[in-house]
């Protein structure tokens, strides 16, 4: 499964290999990405770190969740 996300090309991010925005697989199909690494001052708003994936599928879940409850 292809992630549903804005990637990062990484370009001069120290953190780039904990980010699950630059290492996820992307899309063969379509991918979105930020024209420019997202860094600032030397930090990073949209850092996705290690646990992304996992936080990704438990949000997944609440969203798939709430709009079951919702029907």
């Amino acid at each position: 499964m292809s992630p549903d996300i804005t990637m990062c090309p990484g370009t001069n991010c120290p953190h780039k290999e904990s980010c699950y925005r630059f290492t996820a697989k992307p899309s063969d199909y379509m991918q979105s990405y930020f024209i420019n690494s997202p860094i600032k001052d030397g930090k990073c708003e949209m850092y996705w770190g290690d646990l992304s994936e996992s936080i990704w599928g438990q949000l997944k879940d609440i969203m798939r969740d709430e709009s079951e409850n919702n029907i």
